[in-house]
């Protein structure tokens, strides 16, 4: 399969395919867990043939803090640096997993797409491979990676969110709860940002998968949403909102817009929130 088919969900008998018939494929496992459990031992425990371990914290955020938020991007001379040193090059295919629907791995996923590297989700994570796991780890050798920019167009700041970036569809991809603001469990304060739509990212699944393309769609035209353009998503700290925003590129409706510094910066500032279940 030409890589240059290749959507931001993939099935793992695509990959399959792509891993034997092709060298320029790079399987990332990207397992990381909000409850502290490290990703590192469970990717050491078993692991797809093969599949390089991404560090969400030390290859995909730079130092975090109230006033960027738990998981701001790294600069683009960061992402470079890790993704060189990680063995995997601009004009490889990247396939990205976890043990969570596509949780974390959709933050490499969705970097590397907006800064046009083909890569892509394997549904259904860890759970869709039917082959054996292996606990070896594999040594990819250290490639030169030029700096690529981060394109302005794909991200938005937390300025850009207070004045509505530009009337944009706001989008909060957290579970209801913490949307109503009933519990907040790491950060400040409770709630959401005023006028975001609560748009949980576990809702894109079923049965641990991604719905049907054109159900999902209906999903996000019920929010609003006819072109993904003019949407904005975040999250607790810029890592789930990024499947929903993959979730809204596998429907056809084009590519949105990440609030990075999401409600770990919002909550950390003086700025107004909103709780409940209407946008507010």
């Amino acid at each position: 399969m030409d890589p240059a088919g290749i959507g931001p969900v993939l099935d793992a008998g695509v990959l399959a395919d792509l891993s034997t018939g092709r060298g320029d494929t790079v399987v990332c496992d990207v397992r990381w867990y909000l409850d502290g459990r490290s990703g590192l031992e469970a990717y050491e425990a078993g692991h797809l043939p093969g599949a390089v371990f991404v560090d969400l914290d030390e290859h995909l955020t730079a130092k975090p803090g109230p006033d960027v938020g738990r998981h701001p991007l790294p600069s683009a001379e960061a992402f470079a640096r890790s993704m060189g040193e990680l063995g995997i090059a601009p004009d490889e295919t990247v396939v990205a997993y976890d043990d969570a629907g596509g949780m974390s791995a959709g933050r490499l996923v969705w970097m590397l797409r907006v800064l046009g590297q083909h890569a892509a989700l394997l549904d259904g994570g860890i759970g869709a491979w039917a082959g054996p796991l292996e606990s070896r780890t594999p040594r990819r050798a250290p490639v030169d990676v030029p700096v690529r920019p981060w394109p302005e167009r794909a991200f938005v700041d937390i300025g850009e969110v207070a004045v509505g970036a530009a009337d944009s569809v706001l989008l909060d991809a957290r579970a209801p709860e913490r949307y109503r603001g009933e519990v907040e469990p790491v950060d400040p304060r409770a709630g959401h940002v005023p006028g975001a739509l609560n748009a949980p990212f576990a809702a894109n699944l079923v049965d641990g998968r991604f719905g049907p393309a054109d159900e999902l769609a209906e999903r996000y035209r019920a929010l609003g949403v006819e072109d993904a353009a003019d949407v904005v998503a975040y999250c607790g700290s810029g890592v789930s909102a990024c499947h929903d925003l993959l979730a809204m590129e596998h429907a056809g409706l084009g590519r949105g817009r990440l609030f990075v510094g999401s409600w770990s910066q919002w909550s950390a500032s003086d700025r107004p929130i909103a709780t409940g279940g209407r946008p507010g």
